[in-house]
């Protein structure tokens, strides 16, 4: 499958997105109900393909890995239109302020290539509180980091040539930090998961 996302993931602020404290005889109600999709497969902006990847927000916005569609979908709560904030088919990740109708773009957006501002079939991507963008680069076997209002991004792991070394990535996909600030890299086609130390700031 050439999804955007084949074994997507996607958080926004990681920090606030950990799991909390769920008492361990909690129950739970045994009827759903459908926050975004649910309408059949479709490319429509109330319609999903082959979810995967899923986020939800303090504010209940729903981020969802929308596979088959190669696109990052924004759910606001109660919406049930959503919005792309990442299309990997045009190698970006898109922002939508609060309240906006108008996306702008936060990393990549030049064709596809290797130069530091551009991105190469993108499939991962984290905000944290800072507005900072990480975005797992798939084709460029690279993480990259666009600070916010920057006009390129900087390769912090990967971006050496496909590989199995400590130093290499081939086709990483998901992406996390954990409570320490090291990165956790679901390197795909290395059938494997990389951990990267931060460094003494």
């Amino acid at each position: 499958m050439n999804g955007l996302l084949k074994y997507g993931q996607i958080c926004l602020n990681p920090a606030i997105s950990s799991l909390p404290n769920i008492p361990y005889d909690a129950v739970w109600k045994s009827q759903a109900y459908t926050v975004a999709g649910g309408k059949g497969p479709g490319s429509t902006f109330n319609r999903l393909h082959f979810p995967k990847g899923l986020c939800v927000d303090n504010n209940q916005t729903i981020f969802v890995a929308d596979s088959s569609n190669h696109r990052i979908m924004k759910y606001n709560r109660g919406a049930t239109v959503g919005q792309t904030i990442a299309d990997s088919w045009n190698d970006r990740v898109m922002k939508w302020d609060k309240g906006t109708t108008k996306g702008v773009v936060v990393a990549g957006g030049h064709g596809k290539g290797k130069d530091r501002n551009q991105l190469d079939y993108p499939t991962g991507v984290l905000v944290d509180r800072l507005g900072t963008v990480y975005v797992s680069d798939h084709w460029n076997n690279r993480v990259m980091r666009w600070r916010s209002g920057m006009s390129h991004g900087d390769i912090i792991v990967g971006g050496n040539i496909p590989g199995d070394y400590a130093n290499q990535l081939n086709g990483p996909e998901g992406l996390v930090f954990d409570g320490d600030g090291n990165i956790w890299v679901a390197d795909s086609n290395n059938h494997r998961i990389q951990k990267f130390d931060i460094q003494a700031i």
